[in-house]
């Protein structure tokens, strides 16, 4: 290991002893993070979170995580991938000239246990599951690109055989499971307590009346069951919620926050509804008024110190990412935005994307993101002006069709090619894009335009 590497072990470990008393010890945290980079720019983030007004509220519950989930998150989260994961992605660019994804998602399986109205997973058997040896492949290359932390969707991951065994040959990547949670059992949240490097984010519609209306009956006290058995054995997770017509008016209130902090979550995602799958239904979709007002709730809950979870709404947020991530899209900034390999090793822009022209089992990640297909999705993001409508799919329809067309881009399912064919949703998608629009248009020139990283646009 040598003197060098014997220091930051001790570096590492302190941080860990620090952290049982996080929001204490910030400063000492942020000082003995700074050992990790060479980097100014990196060391400017660390020192900010002495006074950062979201991270360290949620910093100030670490001290509850079990041993090992504190020790994964420092080492290969906070450190590996903030810190160092952010200096290998920018030599990865200096070397080959492209900016390899700071956020990866896989998908080993498309099989769930719930059937969950207008959900894009459809019809699976286990002879549609990735073989493990093309999940490994997949989480190597990813390690090429100096990722240490990795999203595993689906389908329901828990229901693939290999989770924990991936886990476990792999302690160095900070997992993400995005999960219904009805699998998660007392010896199951023991068991990812032990490994540490398991962080599930449990899917919910609200509260009882929303979870069991979209999910089946009984799912939510699943739900509530699974949260209580991962704060007994001290394992981090959070929530992930679907905003729709029918519940964005329950999931943008204090009481529905309020209620998921005292679970234990420490982080919470907002993903609207996107009509895609084999049955898209338009009708799930929150109006541009229901997607404003929880952006102007969410920035209320950042600024409240009294709110104790990390919150990312992954469309409103765009002013704070510079617009649609999807496609390894190309940012100085933060790097190669985001993609996704799907259960069949389709390499795709995104997780809501069902468009494909290579695969994990034929190709490289890195060659992916050199496709026409990739670059033509990447050209039309450029043309995207206003940051509060950055999507692809709903908010600017006409990229996503041009990038396929162009790009020769197939399906990955049956079904899947409706988004971008069918008359009657693409003259739903262009009214909608027009709606949010005008919605978002006073916002974006009077408040976002020319403070999206200090830069007018």
């Amino acid at each position: 290991m040598g003197i060098f590497g014997s220091i930051k072990g001790a570096a590492l470990n302190q941080v860990v002893k620090y952290m049982t008393k996080s929001e204490k010890n910030i400063d000492k945290i942020a000082n003995l993070l700074k050992f990790f980079t060479k980097d100014s720019e990196r060391k400017k983030v660390i020192e900010n979170l002495k006074t950062d007004t979201i991270f360290k509220p949620v910093m100030s519950r670490l001290g509850k995580l079990a041993p090992e989930v504190r020790k994964k998150l420092t080492k290969n989260f906070i450190i590996g991938y903030l810190i160092q994961g952010y200096e290998r992605r920018n030599a990865y660019h200096k070397k080959y000239g492209i900016y390899p994804p700071s956020i990866f998602v896989v998908s080993p399986t498309m099989r769930c246990n719930l059937r969950c109205t207008g959900c894009y997973a459809g019809e699976y058997t286990v002879k549609d599951d990735m073989p493990y040896e093309t999940v490994k492949k997949t989480l190597d290359e990813a390690r090429e690109f100096g990722l240490t932390f990795l999203t595993i969707s689906g389908g329901e991951p828990f229901v693939w055989p290999h989770l924990f065994r991936m886990a476990k040959e792999y302690p160095d990547i900070y997992f993400q499971i995005y999960t219904n949670g009805t699998m998660i059992t007392d010896s199951v949240a023991k068991k990812m307590a032990k490994l540490g490097n398991l962080v599930p984010a449990i899917s919910v519609e609200g509260f009882r009346k929303e979870t069991d209306q979209r999910r089946g009956k009984g799912v939510y006290d699943r739900v509530i069951r699974a949260m209580a058995n991962l704060r007994k054995h001290g394992c981090a997770f959070g929530f992930s919620a679907v905003p729709t017509r029918y519940n964005s008016d329950v999931i943008s209130t204090d009481k529905f926050l309020q209620f998921y902090q005292k679970q234990g979550c420490l982080f919470g995602w907002f993903f609207t509804y996107v009509p895609i799958g084999l049955k898209p239904n338009t009708k799930l979709m929150q109006t541009p008024q229901q997607r404003t007002v929880l952006r102007k709730k969410v920035h209320k809950w950042r600024s409240n110190p009294n709110v104790k979870i990390f919150i990312g709404d992954f469309w409103n947020d765009g002013p704070f990412v510079h617009g649609c991530i999807a496609g390894a899209t190309q940012d100085k900034t933060l790097g190669g935005g985001y993609m996704h390999v799907n259960a069949h090793g389709n390499i795709e822009p995104c997780v809501f994307v069902h468009f494909y022209v290579d695969n994990i089992k034929t190709t490289t990640l890195k060659k992916a993101i050199q496709s026409k297909f990739f670059e033509e999705l990447r050209k039309g993001q450029k043309k995207i002006k206003n940051w509060l409508t950055p999507c692809c799919i709903i908010d600017n329809p006409e990229v996503l069709r041009n990038a396929v067309k162009k790009g020769k881009a197939k399906p990955s399912h049956p079904g899947a090619a409706t988004i971008v064919n069918d008359p009657k949703l693409k003259k739903f998608l262009d009214k909608y894009a027009k709606d949010m629009q005008k919605m978002t248009k006073e916002d974006w020139n009077r408040k976002y335009r020319f403070i999206c990283d200090g830069k007018a646009i």
